[in-house]
């Protein structure tokens, strides 16, 4: 067995991330970058109906009603009017997938998906991430009818994707990430063109990053990957507090600690939610910190 299998629990419960953003923000784009980067990852998309969600057709492997069988092993499945029953259904899918991708509607509410989700045994929220089309986005929160929804949606997400950004000068660019900052007091603000978000930072995906060796530095596109040794026993919560407080650009942690009782725990951030619990057997102590560069911000 690899040092990177020890870390995947199939008991584990199935990580799911939302994808939620008002209509042309780039979550279609987003979801193909995924699948076309997923690095061996099984994943499983959710959407409401099919044709709301078009993937590349050089992706589709097989289809039927309820499901599109993809390339690498990952599949996409309609859930319709029933989203509990489509994730009871994922349960018992072979091969089990390795992560949940939920891509919210238009109009939806990243809370009221995440609320079912927390009620339901087998799976853990990874994030919740919104799309934002920067361009456009502070016309739309103008709207009579749509501010709201937009307001709700950047108020829910743990990480919030200025799309787009290309198409912004950059003083402008600051101004709508400020913004949205202001609604979104709990994200991270990263700026993407073409909705290129690498896995690693979109998805937890870090059992390969976990397997490496000493505290060397993976360079992502616009961001840097950080290996952290830790042998001491700590408060796992105020460690991953402190790693805020000393990385303000710090985007998604996981890793395993010490807790001052001697058991190892699990200790995983995203934007500035951070989730603490029993680590897997096997596991050696040990962080990842995946941090937002200068030049991915320009």
């Amino acid at each position: 067995m690899s040092q990177s299998e020890t870390y995947q629990n199939p008991e584990a419960p199935l990580p799911v991330t939302i994808i939620g953003g008002y209509l042309g923000a780039g979550k279609t784009t987003l979801i193909n970058h995924l699948l076309r980067n997923a690095d061996g990852k099984k994943l499983a998309i959710l959407v409401n109906e099919f044709g709301e969600l078009p993937i590349d057709a050089d992706l589709i492997e097989a289809q039927d009603d309820k499901l599109i069988s993809l390339s690498g092993g990952c599949v996409c499945c309609s859930f319709g009017n029933d989203l509990m029953a489509a994730m009871t259904d994922l349960q018992t899918m072979e091969p089990r997938p390795d992560h949940i991708v939920l891509e919210a509607s238009g109009v939806a509410i990243p809370s009221m998906i995440a609320g079912s989700i927390s009620i339901m045994n087998g799976y853990r929220l990874d994030g919740t991430l919104v799309m934002v089309d920067a361009l456009n986005i502070r016309n739309l929160s103008k709207d009579t009818y749509l501010s709201d929804t937009v307001a709700r949606q950047l108020t829910d997400s743990d990480i919030v994707i200025l799309n787009k950004a290309d198409l912004v000068e950059g003083e402008e660019l600051t101004a709508v990430g400020e913004w949205a900052g202001q609604i979104s007091e709990n994200a991270k603000l990263l700026p993407a063109t073409n909705a290129k978000v690498p896995l690693n930072v979109a998805l937890q995906n870090f059992d390969r990053l976990l397997s490496a060796q000493g505290g060397h530095h993976h360079l992502l596109d616009g961001y840097v990957t950080q290996s952290i040794e830790l042998t001491d026993q700590v408060d796992p919560q105020d460690f991953a507090e402190s790693l805020l407080v000393e990385n303000a650009d710090l985007v998604r942690a996981k890793g395993f600690v010490y807790d001052l009782d001697g058991a190892m725990k699990t200790v995983q951030i995203v934007g500035n939610r951070i989730d603490v619990s029993p680590a897997p057997a096997g596991v050696k102590p040990g962080m990842v910190i995946i941090c937002l560069t200068k030049t991915g911000m320009a």
